[in-house]
């Protein structure tokens, strides 16, 4: 273990209702760090207590960009803090139920990316590690904060887009994809990258519940790394019990930059939301018109980034239920382990199926 000090002080174990949520990060990866960067400068009425990451160096750099109060690459040491509130899980997918149940068994309350977990079994074992320890379990569907996804979302509640009918979520990845295939999980399109596009349209469709998945996915872009299971580019079609049809696709490779959208039609209009522009700007020149896109989610999404994260602290602070929690992680999961099947299978998966 390493450990480090830093000037900033944290508040004593107790805090009362204008002490800040004490908040440790496990993971000191992109986004780990993006999120710690916004929890400290943009997230009120918290703190980042601590960084942990078990690959040497990276929690030091991290704690003492945003001064937090001691780095470790001893995952425990966190979970033992009297210090620590709360946890922002941000490690690599595969570990995040072990993670969540850790962390609820040590009394902490837990923001955790999304997947919640790979398998149901492992979702649901999450779920009741956080139910019995009386913690928050807030998983990271940022688009649900995001202001153009939750006024289409309001439109739906008003009434305004009548009985949702069709409905559309997609996810573009900024290219030219670069990565090596062979570094990338199996699956990885539907467990972490369509799995946003899966919440988005249960989202858009409340009430509603999946019934059937059929997925078509390939290696367009790296054709040479299908050999491997590797998947860049995928559509999925979802129907609900409210006959609602849904569209969820995803690319690794946009070359004009990141891209998500949605799209809920029904019977009294329709509402779009997403756009890859990082302003209303449109230039006119001599080359054409051209418009300013994000490279990035953290970019495009920030708003999102922070809304999430302040709702999960008064969540925290007030003992109320996350707003996105373990039961919707879990149909999202639900989603994309039938769409797994409905590739391996070349057919259409009821949802049962992948239970």
């Amino acid at each position: 273990m390493t450990t480090i000090t830093s000037p900033a002080s944290i508040p004593a174990p107790s805090h009362g209702a204008t002490d800040p949520i004490r908040i440790a990060t496990i993971g000191a990866g992109r986004i780990g760090s993006s999120h710690t960067e916004l929890i400290a400068r943009h997230v009120p009425g918290a703190v980042v207590a601590a960084v942990a990451d078990p690959v040497d160096g990276a929690a030091e750099r991290l704690a003492g960009a945003v001064g937090a109060g001691f780095a470790t690459t001893d995952i425990d040491v966190v979970l033992a803090s009297p210090d620590v509130d709360a946890v922002l899980i941000t490690a690599p997918a595969r570990s995040h139920s072990e993670l969540i149940c850790r962390a609820a068994a040590a009394g902490k309350h837990i923001f955790c990316e999304k997947p919640m977990a790979v398998t149901l079994d492992e979702a649901d074992r999450a779920i009741a590690a956080a139910s019995v320890a009386d913690v928050v379990l807030q998983i990271g569907f940022n688009r649900r904060f995001a202001s153009g996804f939750a006024a289409a979302r309001q439109a739906v509640d008003d009434g305004r887009v009548g009985t949702p009918q069709l409905l559309r979520s997609l996810t573009r990845d900024p290219g030219p994809w670069e990565v090596n295939p062979a570094r990338v999980p199996q699956w990885t399109i539907f467990l972490e990258t369509l799995i946003h596009d899966f919440d988005t349209l249960c989202f858009l469709n409340p009430g509603a519940r999946p019934v059937s998945v059929h997925a078509f996915a390939d290696a367009l872009i790296r054709p040479d790394a299908a050999q491997s299971g590797h998947l860049d580019t995928a559509v999925v079609t979802i129907t609900f019990d409210n006959g609602a049809i849904a569209t969820a696709e995803a690319s690794f490779s946009a070359l004009y930059g990141y891209d998500v959208r949605g799209e809920v039609f029904g019977s009294a209009g329709m509402a779009t939301a997403g756009d890859g522009r990082t302003s209303d700007m449109t230039f006119y020149g001599a080359a054409g018109i051209a418009i300013d896109t994000a490279r990035r989610d953290t970019v495009l999404l920030h708003s999102a980034y922070v809304g999430e994260l302040t709702a999960f602290v008064e969540a925290v602070r007030s003992g109320s239920p996350a707003v996105v929690g373990g039961a919707d992680a879990r149909t999202a999961l639900q989603i994309a382990l039938a769409a797994i099947r409905s590739v391996e299978t070349g057919g259409t998966v009821s949802i049962d199926e992948a239970s």
